[in-house]
């Protein structure tokens, strides 16, 4: 049996310090002298040096109790205070971004870019992108498709940026917190929301999964409805069908003129420069946004019509 300044030599730390485990009811005692005072065994020192060993992991004392009262909480303890380590890292990253974007520029810049850090947190906030992105849909639409909508609207920051990324973002949460409401894609028109961007959706997956083709690239050949085809292929197809689909009527020839109308009287100025800027914060690696598909299926709608004229 050992006293508490003994067990504290045993164990290299000082006796406050085994005084603040035993009151918190970390380090049971063995038992007490007639005097009162505590009484450890050999169990108490092992247990102290995991106690120890665990502080140094920086975990708050309530998670060590956790960890010593069941055998199976250290995974759940460890796997969290890893997200939040990750994310002190990922603002930590932003920071410096953010620092070595004021040191990069200008003298005549930093006044503007000052202002635009100052609008946003690190790492920073996508909520003013999401609730754009609401904005845009129409009333009524299904829950589960504005989510995922949203979800593939909204480009995710990434956890070590690059002064261009910080800056990009920093404009794009501007512009999103600025701007009016923005317009309901084919407000005006009598569709069916829901199915138009559930087929676009479709869409823009074949229009990832194609490599980049020209009109020149493709020759122009006859499908099977008669109706001479462009280079826009599968995901070309799918796109019109969207759009002819959530109209209610067929995919002809007529139609294909009449959407490309719609589509360049839609444009919005400000949702190109969304797009834009979601394209510099994404990067090259992580493939186009879903705006570059759109973009480029528009030129492959045109590129039809050329081929079918």
């Amino acid at each position: 049996m050992w006293s508490i300044g003994e067990l504290a030599e045993r164990a290299g730390t000082t006796v406050k310090t085994v005084r603040f485990y035993s009151d918190r009811g970390l380090l049971p005692e063995a038992g007490r002298t007639g005097g009162g005072h505590r009484r450890y065994g050999p169990p108490a020192l092992e247990r102290l040096l995991l106690i120890r060993s665990l502080r140094t992991l920086d975990l708050p004392v309530t998670d060590v109790g956790r960890v010593l009262d069941r055998d199976d909480a250290l995974e759940d303890v460890v796997a969290r205070r890893l997200r939040e380590v990750g994310g002190r890292l990922t603002a930590l990253r932003w920071h410096e971004a953010s620092l070595r974007l004021l040191q990069d520029c200008a003298p005549a810049e930093r006044a503007e870019r000052l202002r635009l850090l100052g609008g946003m947190s690190a790492p920073p906030d996508t909520t003013p992108l999401a609730r754009f992105w609401r904005r845009t849909l129409p009333v009524r639409f299904p829950a589960r498709l504005a989510a995922s909508v949203v979800e593939a609207a909204v480009p995710q920051p990434p956890d070590d940026p690059t002064p261009a990324q910080v800056l990009a973002f920093a404009r794009l949460h501007e512009l999103v917190a600025a701007a009016s409401p923005p317009p309901v894609h084919l407000a005006g028109v009598d569709h069916r929301p829901a199915a138009l961007y559930a087929g676009l959706a479709e869409a823009y997956e074949l229009a990832a999964a194609e490599p980049k083709a020209t009109a020149s690239a493709r020759a122009v050949t006859a499908s099977a409805e008669g109706r001479p085809r462009g280079p826009g292929g599968q995901a070309l197809d799918r796109f019109v069908a969207a759009y002819a689909d959530a109209l209610g009527v067929p995919d002809t020839p007529a139609f294909r003129r009449r959407l490309a109308g719609l589509l360049v009287a839609g444009a919005d100025p400000l949702i190109g420069r969304y797009w834009q800027l979601a394209g510099e914060l994404r990067g090259t690696a992580d493939g186009p946004t879903l705006g570059a598909v759109h973009g480029r299926l528009c030129l492959d709608l045109k590129s039809d019509l050329r081929g079918a004229s």
